[in-house]
């Protein structure tokens, strides 16, 4: 990043830190991308509240972005398995923010396992969650009940530009990764698997470049979208599978479980929008599969008869090329820096909430003032 572009990203997030101060800080936890442009608004979220320690996520981590953030805050290692058990996750939170007011910034739903026993346990106060993505807003919305309010600003008109423009990511780095073995998208059916708002961009993008393409979705609603938008529509997963030369999961959840690898074609790609684990039950795999390096990022599985590829080892494929949105992922980061203002007035009820519409527009006012130039 160019020094002025460092400089104006600064005077943004001020400018948000500013209009959205709270009258008193909390303490925060914030997980994220530490991607290059990140230390901005990590900055933002230590001027606006307490931040105890960053958890990265762990694909997506900027060998630079981190030693930076590690000059003023602790980077701690961030695991599933961290917040899945409810003493290990207490044990930790009390080990950096004993008896505090609590903010936890989340991307993907880590905090919700635990977070009913956080909540009642914990020795200070959790005042409730920041969520991100939409994986993450279905796993708080699956609780049982919420003991505490989340702020979601998965499905902000906010975030419209930013799915938009990772669908453009997705399909560039997929296409990226298949020329680097000599094979293009063209003369390859193509399945998305999910319809919401990434796999519809993916969708229209790969349509647009001349592919056919076919969706499937558990959602008869938003079967009944993609049916309106054009697409063929799959009436079951097994046979999707077996005709696509190139699968995108985009579910935020499992698209692809272990029994239904063998229904892919022979040599069709496969590559997600999120982490291995959120979309591939790849243990599931029949343990007849062998696997090999068949390029770079990409990992062969095969057997006798039947073989198909893999990008990124089933990660995020677009982070392959930094994932980058350009400054339109500042506009949700702004929603995040709103959000702990209204998490830390401790008026809101358990629930799922999201950010006023007029603190919608104050934002995107703002940043059309930086950045639409």
């Amino acid at each position: 990043m160019e020094s002025f572009e460092r400089a104006r990203l600064d005077a943004y997030f001020a400018k948000i830190a500013a209009r959205f101060a709270p009258d008193e800080q909390a303490t925060s936890f914030l997980v994220t991308h530490l991607l290059p442009e990140r230390p901005a608004f990590i900055r933002a979220v230590a001027a606006m509240s307490r931040l105890r320690a960053v958890l990265p996520k762990p694909k997506s981590i900027s060998p630079a972005a981190r030693r930076e953030v590690e000059h003023t805050v602790p980077v701690d290692t961030l695991s599933r398995d961290l917040f899945a058990d409810p003493d290990a996750a207490l044990d930790y939170l009390e080990s950096r923010a004993a008896g505090e007011d609590l903010v936890l910034l989340d991307v993907g739903g880590y905090f919700a396992p635990s977070l009913a026993e956080v909540h009642a346990r914990f020795s200070g106060r959790l005042l409730g969650v920041v969520e991100d993505t939409e994986n993450g807003h279905r796993r708080y919305q699956d609780l049982d009940k919420l003991p505490c309010p989340v702020i979601s600003v998965a499905r902000s008109p906010l975030k419209d530009p930013e799915d938009f423009l990772v669908g453009q990511s997705v399909v560039f780095s997929t296409e990226a990764v298949m020329r680097g073995r000599g094979d293009i998208l063209h003369g390859r059916p193509a399945l998305v698997i999910g319809f919401g708002k990434l796999g519809s961009s993916i969708a229209r993008l790969l349509h647009a470049k001349g592919v056919q393409v076919t969706v499937f979705d558990i959602d008869p609603v938003r079967r009944t979208q993609a049916l309106a938008q054009g697409f063929t529509v799959a009436r079951d997963r097994e046979s999707a599978l077996t005709g696509a030369g190139l699968v995108l999961c985009a579910t935020g959840a499992v698209s692809l479980r272990g029994e239904d690898f063998p229904h892919l074609r022979n040599g069709a790609y496969v590559a997600t929008v999120t982490s291995s684990e959120d979309e591939l039950e790849l243990a599931g795999l029949p343990e007849v599969y062998t696997r090999a390096m068949a390029g770079e990022h990409v990992t062969r599985y095969q057997t006798t008869g039947h073989y198909f590829y893999l990008a990124n080892g089933g990660n995020a494929v677009n982070f392959l090329h930094g994932a980058s949105v350009g400054p339109f992922i500042f506009l949700v980061q702004a929603e995040i820096l709103a959000s702990i203002r209204m998490l830390t007035r401790g008026d809101l009820a358990p629930g799922i909430h999201e950010v006023p519409a007029a603190d919608r527009a104050a934002i995107a006012a703002t940043w059309l003032s930086y950045f639409n130039r």
